[in-house]
């Protein structure tokens, strides 16, 4: 029988991931050749039968075509393939309500995150919104290992001669906090897009500085087709006298669907001014209603006849218009009481749109003004008003226009959304308020950069030492106020978060081809695990590798001195004890799980893997094919 599977130690390959889903919609291009590296076998792409396959939609390095490039881009694109070894630990002290909550918020830079998530939550979270660094020409924290010097820049773009001497000023204004800054975006949307679910959508707010580049980037990340608009949002009140040209008063939130088809945007509350528009001067038993025109811009001689009023007068349509309907359809509306003919029924016809008939909503226009969703300084008034009335975050999104994001993004009871430039949190705010106000269940996931507060400011002389201090803080707050605003309907509420921090890896770099080790090193395996890790840090680590949710629920229990942990009711049972007995396996095994990870050390002797293997088997009548794929070691 063979040996168990070890965890893969890393997060998902980029590359791996595109190759799947090629083979998915074009298995006849793959074929197989060996693999020196690892030994064995490999699956790869067969370009000349692609290009077949693609007949004369395949091109090669046109002379001239549409393309939006800047330095840095092929290595920013390299650096999505590339999967991390470091990993999420898991810190229960900061997190709230740890044992039932559903939510997490993430310590660590957004990329390696969004890496690590991706096994678990590949094509699950319904929404994603981000608020960037707007690259407002100060230079910005995400300095990426594609991420280029000055030096580096202006030799790339040619800012240098051969011997060294610059000809273009390296000033703050020439391109390379542009190519710095699409490439940190970039690469992040990428590997964003694979977690969005096929009804997906993603938000993004971006000022002027960068929604050119923005929209260009999306459009190749996302496919145009799948743009769905631009919401101009009036972030200001108040004209900037001291504006140099203008006064900027508004930003932008890009949004594109994952596949358009697919998404169905939500509709808005109908307002009390929109239903006003509705009337029943005719007591019509159907109810209230509106007049709407009933002819058309476009003409045809066939809807163009005459019509007698309830009072004998004939009507026409005006000179190069039309009826909107033929004479017959028409003649069936009279008939049926929905055209309107005014109170002396004698005026041109018009046709009764009732209110029972329309959508029980409204479209979203592009235009959001600040009355309807808030502005910048309502945005820092309400976290002022959760911290005592101090001002510790600059720039935090109003509660109104995230409610509103979350509304159109046709979120169901049970969505997860994702923020992976969190700041202040609001987000996760707009959540839980959705969620008191509904009822609903819906999940967030919060990745914040741990930047530090400056040292001179309010933040830090009141120990909240960066971003993450503040947002951590401002959940645990708004959780309260929600709850205490409204006791009788939030008590079951999830108002908690998991915290896990962005860390190295839980194992020792020992990671090589079988090649490369020889006979005497392979007990390097047994002992690869760091000394500082906890069953924690390897529980939540082997869930990221193979793909379970962090927010599952958990147990734990001591059998025959092991601790054995429990994920979501046998979703994977896991023991990291040394020298696990036949109790233990026999535990393990009543939970029947569909996964099961022991520390590779337990397996002192062949025969004690032979008597786990057997235990599993006879408990779970699982094959032998099923006994080595289910079990893992680390």
């Amino acid at each position: 029988m063979d040996r168990p599977n070890r965890m893969e130690l890393q997060s998902a390959d980029g590359a791996q991931l595109n190759l799947d889903a090629l083979y998915q919609i074009a298995p006849s291009c793959f074929t197989e050749v060996a693999d020196p590296g690892m030994g064995g076998q490999k699956r790869v792409v067969n370009f000349e039968v692609l290009r077949q396959l693609l007949g004369d939609n395949a091109v090669e390095d046109a002379p001239e075509a549409y393309e939006f490039n800047w330095v840095g881009k092929q290595a920013a694109r390299a650096e999505v393939l590339k999967p991390t070894k470091k990993t999420l630990r898991p810190v229960k002290e900061d997190s709230v309500d740890w044992d039932n909550t559903q939510n997490l918020y993430i310590e660590g830079d957004n990329l390696e995150v969004l890496k690590l998530l991706q096994k678990s939550y590949l094509g699950k979270v319904k929404m994603i919104y981000i608020d960037p660094p707007y690259n407002t020409g100060n230079d910005f924290v995400y300095h990426d290992d594609f991420a280029m010097s000055a030096d580096e820049y202006a030799e790339a773009s040619g800012s240098v001669d051969e011997l060294g001497n610059k000809y273009i000023k390296n000033m703050d204004s020439n391109g390379r906090f542009h190519s710095d800054w699409c490439s940190m975006i970039y690469s992040r949307l990428m590997v964003a897009r694979t977690l969005l679910s096929e009804d997906g959508v993603i938000f993004i707010s971006i000022d002027e500085h960068e929604e050119e580049n923005l929209k260009k980037i999306s459009n190749e990340i996302f496919g145009c087709s799948n743009f769905v608009g631009t919401i101009i949002w009036e972030r200001a009140f108040a004209p900037k006298n001291d504006a140099k040209y203008l006064s900027d008063s508004h930003d932008y939130v890009l949004v594109f669907a994952k596949t358009i088809d697919k998404f169905q945007i939500g509709l808005l509350p109908r307002s009390e001014e929109a239903n006003a528009r509705y009337k029943n001067p005719d007591n019509d038993p159907r109810g209230p209603w509106t007049a709407d025109n009933m002819t058309v811009k476009t003409y045809s001689a066939n809807y163009d006849y005459e019509i007698v009023t309830p009072n004998g007068s004939v009507m026409s349509p005006p000179n190069g218009r039309c009826w909107f309907t033929s004479k017959e359809r028409m003649d069936k509306l009279i008939q049926e009481n929905r055209v309107w003919f005014g109170e002396t029924g004698g005026n041109m016809p018009r046709l009764k749109r009732f209110l029972c008939d329309v959508q029980q909503g409204m479209t979203a226009t592009t235009i959001w003004k600040y009355t309807e969703v808030g502005h910048n300084q309502e945005g820092r008034q309400e976290l002022k008003k959760l911290f005592d009335n101090k001002g510790y975050f600059d720039g935090p999104k109003p509660l109104r226009l995230i409610s509103r994001i979350l509304t159109i993004a046709n979120l169901s009871a049970n969505s997860i959304i994702l923020d992976f430039f969190s700041g202040s949190a609001t987000t996760a705010h707009a959540v839980m308020q959705l969620n008191a106000e509904d009822g609903g269940n819906r999940q967030y996931i919060m990745v914040q950069l741990p930047e530090e507060t400056p040292e001179d400011s309010e933040a830090r002389k009141a120990g909240y030492n960066t971003i993450p201090d503040i947002a951590k803080e401002r959940i645990r707050r708004a959780g309260k106020k929600i709850k205490e605003e409204s006791p009788l309907t939030t008590a079951d509420l999830d108002t908690g978060f998991r915290v896990f921090r962005l860390d190295e890896g839980n194992y020792e770099d020992v990671n090589r081809s079988p090649k490369e080790f020889k006979q005497d090193q392979l007990d390097l395996f047994l002992n690869n695990i760091k000394t500082d890790r906890t069953d924690l840090d390897l529980l939540f680590g082997c869930m990221l590798d193979w793909g379970v949710q962090l927010s599952l629920p958990m147990t734990q229990e001591v059998v025959d001195g092991k601790t054995i942990y429990t994920v979501n009711d046998g979703d994977l049972v896991a023991c990291f004890a040394e020298n696990v007995s036949e109790d233990v396996v026999k535990a393990m095994a009543e939970k029947m799980p569909l996964r099961v990870i022991f520390r590779d050390s337990c397996f002192a002797q062949d025969a004690d893997k032979i008597n786990i293997y057997e235990t599993f088997k006879q408990k779970l009548d699982w094959s032998d094919q099923e006994v080595v794929k289910n079990i893992r070691v680390i």
